[in-house]
């Protein structure tokens, strides 16, 4: 996959991650991985990528006598999400568009499923 898009749809996913209560590092590692591997390596440029576009905010609290970060999503982050919903319609598009076929009766199907439309 394209490093560019790959980069992109990791974005939406900490921030889909993060929509509907704040996270931690840790945390957001586990509620992505059912859907999208991610390492610590790969988690904290984007978290640092999406606070810097106020994309996100930061806070400090102490848990457990340690001090932990926990991100929660901005307006401009879930208008991020909307905008990637909008632009998904259009890749998918796209992609049906691309996967097209012309099997050796001149009716056109999906490659993938092997099924005529």
């Amino acid at each position: 996959m394209d490093i560019q898009m790959k980069r992109g749809l990791l974005d939406v996913c900490v921030l889909a991650a993060i929509r509907s209560a704040p996270s931690y590092g840790y945390r957001i590692i586990k509620d992505m991985s059912p859907f999208v591997p991610i390492s610590e390596s790969t988690l904290y440029p984007i978290l640092r990528r999406l606070e810097a576009a106020e994309l996100l905010t930061v806070v400090t609290a102490e848990h457990n006598g340690r001090l932990r970060k926990y991100y929660s999503i901005t307006g401009k982050g879930l208008d991020r999400i909307e905008s990637f919903k909008s632009d998904w319609k259009e890749i998918v598009a796209i992609y049906h568009f691309v996967m097209k076929d012309t099997d050796k009766n001149g009716k056109e199907g999906d490659v993938e499923d092997g099924k005529n439309e």
